[in-house]
């Protein structure tokens, strides 16, 4: 009798599991809601984005491929690339922006770094911080007009340099190249610094006591306390600051508009003045349109290689 009951013990669990199956579908009707309600909230974002910068995006290389002098409009396919790696001026361009990239990550970014620990700790660290910061308040603009007085020929600077008897000192500031570049990146580092320092100040507010406790009662100070321990936990934060200084850097433009006009000819121009002149200065809307497809790719694909790198789980 017993063996004959078995097959009815081992239909049991098929009869159970039977009611599982219509279980599972408010689960599912559930899951599909949360979508399409995650969709509906995501969507006036995803439309925003879509309108102002992905379709002006997209009809800027369309744009790139015609002659346009916002009159006619003649297909030339990529005879505006192909102008663009052959020209002088372009170059020219290239190679001052990669001076500003480099110009940025050293001054700004350093001095910053330096000035917010060196101050971090201090009892008059605030004032000193303040003096710093107080430049950031001011426009670009307006940094370029105070910098235009001191650096235009006879001006503040030169002034400065001849009460002192440094006359063999004084030059064109502004009117020779690499000159030029240099002297307007020392204008933006003037500025730009109190932002690093503010970000830098935050990144090392958060790094916990405890830590720097326990390394200097392990005999680390001075600069091997920085090194070893200090910096290592500023990383978030310095990925952050580069980032925005390379892509900051990358566009820069009213600071050279306003200071040189991209001059003398266009010697110190950048990628984003020579859009701009060949746009709106010389009417080449499509020659124009081709430097800012190249513009806007390099800044994507230096961002997106940067922080690729920076940003891996195992270095974080």
């Amino acid at each position: 009798m017993s063996s004959l009951t078995q097959p009815a013990a081992v239909l049991d669990p098929v009869e159970r599991t039977e009611p599982v199956a219509p279980a599972t579908r408010p689960a599912a009707r559930r899951s599909w809601g949360s979508r399409l309600a995650a969709a509906g909230f995501l969507a006036p974002a995803i439309a925003l984005v879509t309108v102002l910068i992905v379709a002006p995006f997209v009809f800027t290389i369309y744009r790139s491929f015609f002659d346009d002098n916002g009159f006619t409009r003649r297909w030339i396919g990529l005879d505006n690339y192909t102008a663009l790696f052959t020209s002088q001026v372009f170059f020219q361009s290239l190679l001052n922006t990669l001076m500003w990239v480099v110009g940025t990550l050293v001054l700004p970014v350093g001095i910053g770094l330096a000035i917010a620990v060196a101050t971090w700790k201090l009892k008059l660290g605030a004032v000193a911080r303040f003096a710093i910061v107080l430049p950031y308040a001011i426009s670009g603009s307006a940094t370029a007009v105070v910098w235009t007085f001191m650096l235009s020929t006879d001006g503040g600077l030169d002034t400065i340099l001849e009460a002192f008897g440094l006359d063999g000192l004084v030059a064109q500031w502004l009117l020779q190249w690499p000159l030029n570049t240099v002297m307007m990146i020392v204008a933006t580092t003037w500025q730009a610094t109190g932002a690093c320092v503010i970000l830098f100040l935050v990144g090392l507010q958060s790094i916990p006591p405890n830590t720097l406790e326990a390394a200097q009662i392990d005999g680390a100070s001075g600069w091997r306390l920085f090194w070893s321990v200090t910096f290592p936990q500023l990383r978030p934060m310095t990925v952050v600051v580069i980032g925005i200084s390379i892509v900051g850097s990358l566009k820069v433009f009213d600071q050279v508009l306003l200071l040189t006009n991209g001059g003398p000819g266009t010697a110190s121009e950048t990628l984003a003045l020579t859009m701009y002149r060949e746009t709106f200065t010389l009417s080449r809307y499509g020659s124009g349109a081709a430097v800012a497809v190249f513009l806007t790719v390099v800044v994507v694909v230096a961002s997106w290689a940067y922080l690729r790198r920076q940003l891996r789980p195992n270095q974080l």
